[in-house]
Protein backbone atom coordinates (compact mmCIF):
# COMPACT_ATOMS: atom_id res chain seq x y z
CA UNK A 1 0.00 0.00 0.00
CA UNK A 2 1.02 3.61 -0.57
CA UNK A 3 0.94 6.04 2.35
CA UNK A 4 2.18 9.23 0.63
CA UNK A 5 -0.59 11.48 1.88
CA UNK A 6 -0.42 10.09 5.44
CA UNK A 7 3.36 10.56 5.50
CA UNK A 8 3.05 14.17 4.34
CA UNK A 9 0.33 14.91 6.90
CA UNK A 10 2.40 13.38 9.69
CA UNK A 11 5.40 15.53 8.78
CA UNK A 12 3.14 18.56 8.84
CA UNK A 13 1.59 17.57 12.19
CA UNK A 14 5.00 17.05 13.84
CA UNK A 15 5.71 20.76 13.44
CA UNK A 16 2.75 21.86 15.57
CA UNK A 17 1.67 18.82 17.65
CA UNK A 18 4.05 17.01 20.06
CA UNK A 19 5.12 13.85 18.27
CA UNK A 20 2.61 14.64 15.54
CA UNK A 21 -0.23 12.99 17.51
CA UNK A 22 -2.70 13.90 20.25
CA UNK A 23 -2.45 10.51 21.98
CA UNK A 24 0.92 8.73 22.13
CA UNK A 25 -0.05 5.23 21.01
CA UNK A 26 -1.19 6.64 17.65
CA UNK A 27 2.40 7.50 16.77
CA UNK A 28 3.46 3.96 15.73
CA UNK A 29 6.45 4.33 18.06
CA UNK A 30 6.05 0.72 19.23
CA UNK A 31 5.88 -0.78 15.76
CA UNK A 32 7.87 1.65 13.63
CA UNK A 33 6.80 3.48 10.52
CA UNK A 34 4.47 6.40 9.95
CA UNK A 35 0.97 6.57 11.43
CA UNK A 36 -1.99 6.29 9.11
CA UNK A 37 -4.23 9.35 8.82
CA UNK A 38 -7.88 8.36 8.51
CA UNK A 39 -10.22 10.36 6.30
CA UNK A 40 -13.52 8.61 6.93
CA UNK A 41 -15.11 5.38 8.10
CA UNK A 42 -18.29 3.40 7.57
CA UNK A 43 -19.48 0.12 9.02
CA UNK A 44 -16.42 -2.04 9.78
CA UNK A 45 -14.06 -0.11 7.47
CA UNK A 46 -11.57 2.74 7.72
CA UNK A 47 -10.47 4.73 4.67
CA UNK A 48 -7.20 6.64 4.94
CA UNK A 49 -6.04 9.82 3.24
CA UNK A 50 -4.48 7.74 0.44
CA UNK A 51 -7.86 6.00 -0.11
CA UNK A 52 -6.63 2.67 1.27
CA UNK A 53 -9.42 0.69 2.94
CA UNK A 54 -8.92 -1.40 6.10
CA UNK A 55 -11.02 -3.82 8.12
CA UNK A 56 -11.00 -2.09 11.51
CA UNK A 57 -10.28 -3.89 14.79
CA UNK A 58 -9.63 -0.74 16.84
CA UNK A 59 -13.12 0.71 16.47
CA UNK A 60 -12.05 3.99 18.11
CA UNK A 61 -10.65 1.87 20.99
CA UNK A 62 -13.97 0.21 21.64
CA UNK A 63 -17.12 2.30 21.28
CA UNK A 64 -18.07 1.45 17.70
CA UNK A 65 -19.85 -1.77 18.67
CA UNK A 66 -22.34 -1.33 15.83
CA UNK A 67 -19.83 0.01 13.32
CA UNK A 68 -18.71 3.44 12.18
CA UNK A 69 -21.26 6.10 11.20
CA UNK A 70 -24.08 4.02 12.68
CA UNK A 71 -27.10 5.80 11.27
CA UNK A 72 -29.25 6.22 14.43
CA UNK A 73 -26.28 7.78 16.24
CA UNK A 74 -25.47 10.06 13.30
CA UNK A 75 -29.10 11.16 13.02
CA UNK A 76 -29.37 11.83 16.77
CA UNK A 77 -26.24 14.01 16.76
CA UNK A 78 -27.26 15.93 13.62
CA UNK A 79 -30.73 16.71 14.97
CA UNK A 80 -29.39 17.73 18.39
CA UNK A 81 -26.73 19.95 16.78
CA UNK A 82 -29.46 22.01 15.09
CA UNK A 83 -30.73 22.99 18.55
CA UNK A 84 -27.34 24.16 19.86
CA UNK A 85 -24.10 22.43 20.77
CA UNK A 86 -23.58 23.35 24.44
CA UNK A 87 -25.54 25.23 27.10
CA UNK A 88 -23.80 24.70 30.44
CA UNK A 89 -27.22 24.03 31.96
CA UNK A 90 -29.24 20.89 32.77
CA UNK A 91 -31.00 19.21 29.84
CA UNK A 92 -33.69 16.56 29.72
CA UNK A 93 -31.59 14.15 27.68
CA UNK A 94 -29.08 13.81 30.55
CA UNK A 95 -31.82 12.32 32.72
CA UNK A 96 -33.02 10.04 29.91
CA UNK A 97 -29.62 8.44 29.35
CA UNK A 98 -29.01 8.26 33.11
CA UNK A 99 -32.28 6.38 33.62
CA UNK A 100 -31.45 3.97 30.81
CA UNK A 101 -27.90 3.32 32.02
CA UNK A 102 -29.08 2.71 35.60
CA UNK A 103 -31.73 0.29 34.33
CA UNK A 104 -29.16 -1.70 32.32
CA UNK A 105 -26.37 -2.00 34.90
CA UNK A 106 -26.72 -3.91 38.19
CA UNK A 107 -25.94 -2.39 41.57
CA UNK A 108 -26.02 1.31 40.63
CA UNK A 109 -28.60 3.91 41.66
CA UNK A 110 -27.09 7.12 40.34
CA UNK A 111 -24.64 8.10 37.63
CA UNK A 112 -22.68 11.25 36.85
CA UNK A 113 -21.47 12.06 33.35
CA UNK A 114 -18.04 13.52 32.62
CA UNK A 115 -16.01 13.96 29.44
CA UNK A 116 -13.60 11.01 29.34
CA UNK A 117 -12.70 7.70 30.91
CA UNK A 118 -9.72 9.37 32.57
CA UNK A 119 -12.02 11.89 34.23
CA UNK A 120 -14.40 9.14 35.33
CA UNK A 121 -11.66 7.08 37.01
CA UNK A 122 -10.03 10.13 38.59
CA UNK A 123 -13.38 11.24 40.02
CA UNK A 124 -14.26 7.74 41.23
CA UNK A 125 -11.03 7.53 43.24
CA UNK A 126 -11.60 10.98 44.75
CA UNK A 127 -15.12 9.91 45.69
CA UNK A 128 -13.82 6.70 47.26
CA UNK A 129 -11.29 8.64 49.31
CA UNK A 130 -13.92 11.13 50.41
CA UNK A 131 -16.42 8.42 51.31
CA UNK A 132 -13.98 6.25 53.29
CA UNK A 133 -11.76 8.97 54.75
CA UNK A 134 -8.68 7.00 53.65
CA UNK A 135 -5.91 7.99 51.22
CA UNK A 136 -4.23 4.99 49.61
CA UNK A 137 -5.40 3.07 46.57
CA UNK A 138 -4.44 -0.26 45.04
CA UNK A 139 -4.10 -0.53 41.27
CA UNK A 140 -2.75 -3.37 39.15
CA UNK A 141 0.41 -3.42 37.04
CA UNK A 142 -0.56 -3.10 33.40
CA UNK A 143 -4.04 -1.72 34.03
CA UNK A 144 -4.56 1.73 32.57
CA UNK A 145 -7.11 4.11 34.08
CA UNK A 146 -6.19 7.25 32.20
CA UNK A 147 -3.37 9.72 32.63
CA UNK A 148 -4.29 11.13 36.06
CA UNK A 149 -1.22 11.26 38.32
CA UNK A 150 -2.43 8.55 40.70
CA UNK A 151 -2.69 6.02 37.88
CA UNK A 152 0.65 6.48 36.12
CA UNK A 153 2.37 3.96 38.33
CA UNK A 154 3.24 1.08 35.99
CA UNK A 155 0.31 1.79 33.72
CA UNK A 156 -0.48 -0.40 30.73
CA UNK A 157 -1.10 0.40 27.09
CA UNK A 158 0.56 3.59 25.85
CA UNK A 159 2.71 4.07 28.94
CA UNK A 160 4.19 0.60 28.60
CA UNK A 161 4.42 0.87 24.83
CA UNK A 162 6.71 3.86 25.16
CA UNK A 163 8.83 2.41 27.95
CA UNK A 164 7.98 5.00 30.59
CA UNK A 165 5.40 3.48 32.91
CA UNK A 166 6.30 5.93 35.70
CA UNK A 167 5.80 9.33 34.11
CA UNK A 168 7.93 12.36 35.01
CA UNK A 169 5.67 14.95 36.57
CA UNK A 170 4.08 12.48 38.98
CA UNK A 171 5.23 13.52 42.44
CA UNK A 172 6.69 11.17 45.03
CA UNK A 173 3.87 12.16 47.35
CA UNK A 174 1.26 11.03 44.85
CA UNK A 175 3.14 7.83 44.04
CA UNK A 176 3.38 6.76 47.68
CA UNK A 177 -0.41 6.62 47.95
CA UNK A 178 -0.71 4.24 44.98
CA UNK A 179 0.07 0.63 45.84
CA UNK A 180 0.86 -1.69 42.95
CA UNK A 181 -0.53 -5.23 42.80
CA UNK A 182 -0.16 -8.05 40.28
CA UNK A 183 -3.21 -8.80 38.16
CA UNK A 184 -4.79 -12.19 38.91
CA UNK A 185 -2.81 -12.53 42.18
CA UNK A 186 -5.10 -12.43 45.22
CA UNK A 187 -2.32 -13.25 47.66
CA UNK A 188 -0.40 -10.18 46.52
CA UNK A 189 -3.46 -7.98 47.16
CA UNK A 190 -3.94 -9.58 50.56
CA UNK A 191 -0.33 -8.77 51.50
CA UNK A 192 -0.73 -5.12 50.48
CA UNK A 193 -3.88 -4.77 52.56
CA UNK A 194 -2.20 -6.36 55.57
CA UNK A 195 0.81 -4.02 55.27
CA UNK A 196 -1.43 -0.94 55.03
CA UNK A 197 -4.13 -1.67 57.58
CA UNK A 198 -7.02 0.81 57.56
CA UNK A 199 -5.24 3.05 55.02
CA UNK A 200 -6.69 1.82 51.71
CA UNK A 201 -9.70 3.66 50.30
CA UNK A 202 -10.23 1.59 47.18
CA UNK A 203 -9.03 -1.06 44.80
CA UNK A 204 -9.39 -0.02 41.14
CA UNK A 205 -9.14 -2.58 38.37
CA UNK A 206 -9.96 -3.25 34.74
CA UNK A 207 -11.98 -6.39 35.57
CA UNK A 208 -11.17 -7.69 32.10
CA UNK A 209 -7.87 -6.06 31.25
CA UNK A 210 -7.57 -4.40 27.85
CA UNK A 211 -4.39 -2.40 28.19
CA UNK A 212 -1.90 -5.25 28.25
CA UNK A 213 -3.79 -7.02 25.54
CA UNK A 214 -7.01 -8.74 26.49
CA UNK A 215 -6.44 -10.57 29.77
CA UNK A 216 -9.39 -12.28 31.48
CA UNK A 217 -9.65 -12.58 35.26
CA UNK A 218 -8.70 -16.02 36.53
CA UNK A 219 -11.51 -18.07 38.12
CA UNK A 220 -12.62 -16.55 41.46
CA UNK A 221 -10.15 -13.63 41.20
CA UNK A 222 -12.85 -10.96 41.04
CA UNK A 223 -14.96 -12.69 43.68
CA UNK A 224 -11.91 -12.90 45.91
CA UNK A 225 -11.28 -9.16 45.45
CA UNK A 226 -14.89 -8.46 46.37
CA UNK A 227 -14.55 -10.50 49.56
CA UNK A 228 -11.27 -8.81 50.55
CA UNK A 229 -12.70 -5.35 49.98
CA UNK A 230 -15.85 -6.10 51.96
CA UNK A 231 -13.82 -7.57 54.81
CA UNK A 232 -11.57 -4.51 55.13
CA UNK A 233 -14.06 -1.70 54.34
CA UNK A 234 -12.40 -0.91 51.02
CA UNK A 235 -14.40 0.21 47.99
CA UNK A 236 -14.03 -1.90 44.86
CA UNK A 237 -13.95 0.17 41.65
CA UNK A 238 -14.47 -1.52 38.30
CA UNK A 239 -12.99 0.50 35.46
CA UNK A 240 -15.42 -0.57 32.73
CA UNK A 241 -14.43 2.17 30.31
CA UNK A 242 -13.68 -0.57 27.77
CA UNK A 243 -15.94 -3.37 28.98
CA UNK A 244 -19.06 -1.46 30.03
CA UNK A 245 -21.99 -2.09 27.65
CA UNK A 246 -19.57 -4.07 25.43
CA UNK A 247 -19.25 -7.45 27.12
CA UNK A 248 -22.89 -7.48 28.22
CA UNK A 249 -25.67 -4.99 28.90
CA UNK A 250 -24.58 -4.87 32.52
CA UNK A 251 -20.87 -5.12 31.81
CA UNK A 252 -18.47 -7.27 33.82
CA UNK A 253 -20.63 -7.09 36.95
CA UNK A 254 -23.33 -8.98 35.06
CA UNK A 255 -20.96 -11.22 33.12
CA UNK A 256 -19.12 -12.54 36.19
CA UNK A 257 -21.84 -11.89 38.79
CA UNK A 258 -19.56 -9.74 40.95
CA UNK A 259 -20.72 -6.42 42.36
CA UNK A 260 -18.43 -3.40 42.43
CA UNK A 261 -19.00 -0.37 44.67
CA UNK A 262 -18.25 2.18 41.94
CA UNK A 263 -18.25 1.58 38.19
CA UNK A 264 -16.54 3.79 35.59
CA UNK A 265 -17.74 4.05 32.01
CA UNK A 266 -16.60 5.67 28.79
CA UNK A 267 -16.34 5.04 25.06
CA UNK A 268 -19.57 3.08 24.37
CA UNK A 269 -21.66 5.33 26.60
CA UNK A 270 -20.88 8.24 24.28
CA UNK A 271 -21.51 6.42 21.02
CA UNK A 272 -18.11 7.59 19.80
CA UNK A 273 -18.24 11.11 21.22
CA UNK A 274 -16.17 12.20 24.26
CA UNK A 275 -18.07 10.90 27.29
CA UNK A 276 -17.23 9.20 30.55
CA UNK A 277 -19.31 8.43 33.63
CA UNK A 278 -19.07 6.96 37.09
CA UNK A 279 -21.88 5.35 39.03
CA UNK A 280 -22.62 3.74 42.38
CA UNK A 281 -25.37 3.19 44.89
CA UNK A 282 -27.00 6.29 46.37
CA UNK A 283 -25.16 6.34 49.71
CA UNK A 284 -21.85 6.73 47.87
CA UNK A 285 -22.99 9.05 45.07
CA UNK A 286 -24.70 11.39 47.56
CA UNK A 287 -21.24 12.35 48.82
CA UNK A 288 -20.74 14.29 45.57
CA UNK A 289 -21.32 18.03 45.37
CA UNK A 290 -23.84 19.62 45.45
CA UNK A 291 -25.27 17.05 47.90
CA UNK A 292 -22.01 16.23 49.65
CA UNK A 293 -18.49 17.50 50.28
CA UNK A 294 -16.63 15.69 47.43
CA UNK A 295 -16.20 18.21 44.63
CA UNK A 296 -16.37 17.33 40.95
CA UNK A 297 -17.48 19.56 38.09
CA UNK A 298 -17.20 20.08 34.35
CA UNK A 299 -18.59 22.71 31.99
CA UNK A 300 -19.05 20.22 29.15
CA UNK A 301 -20.22 17.30 31.30
CA UNK A 302 -23.53 16.06 29.94
CA UNK A 303 -22.94 17.84 26.63
CA UNK A 304 -26.15 17.46 24.58
CA UNK A 305 -24.41 16.13 21.47
CA UNK A 306 -22.56 13.46 23.45
CA UNK A 307 -25.73 12.58 25.37
CA UNK A 308 -27.69 12.23 22.13
CA UNK A 309 -25.06 9.91 20.66
CA UNK A 310 -24.84 7.86 23.84
CA UNK A 311 -28.59 7.55 24.24
CA UNK A 312 -28.99 6.33 20.66
CA UNK A 313 -26.22 3.77 21.18
CA UNK A 314 -27.51 2.45 24.50
CA UNK A 315 -31.07 2.23 23.17
CA UNK A 316 -29.86 0.18 20.21
CA UNK A 317 -27.93 -2.19 22.50
CA UNK A 318 -30.78 -2.45 24.99
CA UNK A 319 -33.35 -3.21 22.30
CA UNK A 320 -31.33 -5.91 20.52
CA UNK A 321 -31.66 -9.14 22.48
CA UNK A 322 -29.16 -10.97 20.26
CA UNK A 323 -26.38 -8.36 19.97
CA UNK A 324 -24.02 -9.83 22.57
CA UNK A 325 -24.56 -13.37 21.32
CA UNK A 326 -23.68 -12.28 17.77
CA UNK A 327 -20.60 -10.42 18.94
CA UNK A 328 -19.35 -13.39 20.92
CA UNK A 329 -19.96 -15.77 18.01
CA UNK A 330 -18.08 -13.56 15.57
CA UNK A 331 -15.17 -13.18 17.97
CA UNK A 332 -15.04 -16.95 18.55
CA UNK A 333 -15.05 -17.52 14.77
CA UNK A 334 -12.11 -15.13 14.36
CA UNK A 335 -10.29 -16.80 17.27
CA UNK A 336 -10.70 -20.28 15.82
CA UNK A 337 -9.62 -19.19 12.34
CA UNK A 338 -6.52 -17.32 13.53
CA UNK A 339 -5.53 -20.18 15.83
CA UNK A 340 -5.80 -22.63 12.94
CA UNK A 341 -3.62 -20.70 10.49
CA UNK A 342 -1.03 -19.73 13.11
CA UNK A 343 -0.75 -23.35 14.23
CA UNK A 344 -0.48 -24.60 10.65
CA UNK A 345 2.41 -22.20 10.08
CA UNK A 346 4.14 -23.21 13.34
CA UNK A 347 3.91 -19.76 14.90
CA UNK A 348 4.17 -19.71 18.70
CA UNK A 349 1.18 -17.78 20.05
CA UNK A 350 -1.46 -17.38 22.74
CA UNK A 351 -4.89 -15.91 22.03
CA UNK A 352 -6.98 -14.41 24.83
CA UNK A 353 -10.66 -13.67 24.37
CA UNK A 354 -13.62 -12.45 26.43
CA UNK A 355 -16.84 -11.63 24.60
CA UNK A 356 -15.98 -9.20 21.80
CA UNK A 357 -12.46 -8.46 23.05
CA UNK A 358 -9.53 -10.52 21.75
CA UNK A 359 -5.75 -10.29 21.44
CA UNK A 360 -2.90 -12.27 19.94
CA UNK A 361 0.28 -12.65 22.02
CA UNK A 362 3.39 -14.23 20.56
CA UNK A 363 4.08 -16.20 23.70
CA UNK A 364 4.49 -19.90 24.42
CA UNK A 365 3.08 -19.48 27.93
CA UNK A 366 -0.35 -18.24 29.02
CA UNK A 367 -0.65 -14.44 29.27
CA UNK A 368 -2.31 -13.72 32.61
CA UNK A 369 -0.74 -10.46 33.83
CA UNK A 370 1.58 -7.60 32.91
CA UNK A 371 4.76 -9.64 33.33
CA UNK A 372 3.68 -12.43 31.02
CA UNK A 373 2.36 -9.91 28.46
CA UNK A 374 5.68 -8.05 28.50
CA UNK A 375 7.61 -11.31 28.04
CA UNK A 376 5.91 -12.09 24.73
CA UNK A 377 7.84 -11.68 21.48
CA UNK A 378 6.99 -8.09 20.68
CA UNK A 379 9.46 -7.93 17.78
CA UNK A 380 7.31 -10.54 16.10
CA UNK A 381 4.25 -8.42 16.86
CA UNK A 382 5.77 -5.53 14.89
CA UNK A 383 6.09 -7.77 11.81
CA UNK A 384 2.56 -9.05 12.41
CA UNK A 385 1.15 -5.53 12.67
CA UNK A 386 2.76 -4.23 9.48
CA UNK A 387 1.96 -7.42 7.61
CA UNK A 388 -1.72 -7.12 8.48
CA UNK A 389 -1.72 -3.41 7.66
CA UNK A 390 -0.35 -4.20 4.22
CA UNK A 391 -3.15 -6.77 3.79
CA UNK A 392 -5.80 -4.18 4.67
CA UNK A 393 -6.39 -5.16 8.30
CA UNK A 394 -5.97 -2.46 10.95
CA UNK A 395 -5.20 -3.54 14.51
CA UNK A 396 -3.83 -1.44 17.36
CA UNK A 397 -0.18 -0.40 16.82
CA UNK A 398 0.85 -1.90 20.16
CA UNK A 399 1.12 -5.42 21.53
CA UNK A 400 -0.42 -4.08 24.74
CA UNK A 401 -3.87 -3.36 23.32
CA UNK A 402 -6.93 -5.52 22.88
CA UNK A 403 -8.77 -5.81 19.57
CA UNK A 404 -12.45 -4.83 19.52
CA UNK A 405 -15.02 -6.63 17.39
CA UNK A 406 -17.94 -4.71 15.85
CA UNK A 407 -21.26 -6.26 14.91
CA UNK A 408 -20.89 -4.53 11.53
CA UNK A 409 -18.19 -7.08 10.63
CA UNK A 410 -19.53 -9.72 8.24
CA UNK A 411 -18.28 -13.29 8.14
CA UNK A 412 -16.75 -12.40 4.79
CA UNK A 413 -14.74 -9.69 6.61
CA UNK A 414 -13.70 -12.24 9.21
CA UNK A 415 -12.64 -14.72 6.52
CA UNK A 416 -10.60 -11.99 4.82
CA UNK A 417 -8.95 -11.24 8.16
CA UNK A 418 -8.11 -14.91 8.75
CA UNK A 419 -6.67 -15.11 5.22
CA UNK A 420 -4.56 -12.01 5.95
CA UNK A 421 -3.29 -13.60 9.17
CA UNK A 422 -2.38 -16.73 7.18
CA UNK A 423 -0.46 -14.68 4.62
CA UNK A 424 1.46 -12.87 7.36
CA UNK A 425 2.02 -16.07 9.36
CA UNK A 426 4.01 -17.52 6.46
CA UNK A 427 6.51 -14.65 6.89
CA UNK A 428 6.90 -15.01 10.65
Amino acid sequence: MQYKRSSALFAQAEKVIPGGVNSPVRAFGAVGGTPIFIKKAHGPYLIDEDDNQYIDYINSWGPMILGHAYQPVVDAVVEKTKLGTSFGTPTEIETKIAELAVSMVPNIDKIRFVNSGTEACMSAVRLARGFTGKDKIIKFAGCYHGHSDSFLIQAGSGAVTFGSPNSPGVTAGTAKDTLLADFNDLDNVRELIKANTNEIACVIIEPVAGNMGCIPPQPNFLKGLRELCSEHNILLIFDEVMTGFRLSKGGVQQLYNVQADIVCFGKVIGGGLPVGAFAARSEIMNHLAPLGPVYQAGTLSGNPLAMAAGLAMLQALNDDAEIYKRLEEKTAYLHEGMARVLTENKVVYTINRVGSMISVHFSKTPVIDFKTAANANNDMFKKFFHGLLNEGVYIAPSAFETWFIADALSYDDLDKTIAAVETVAKTL
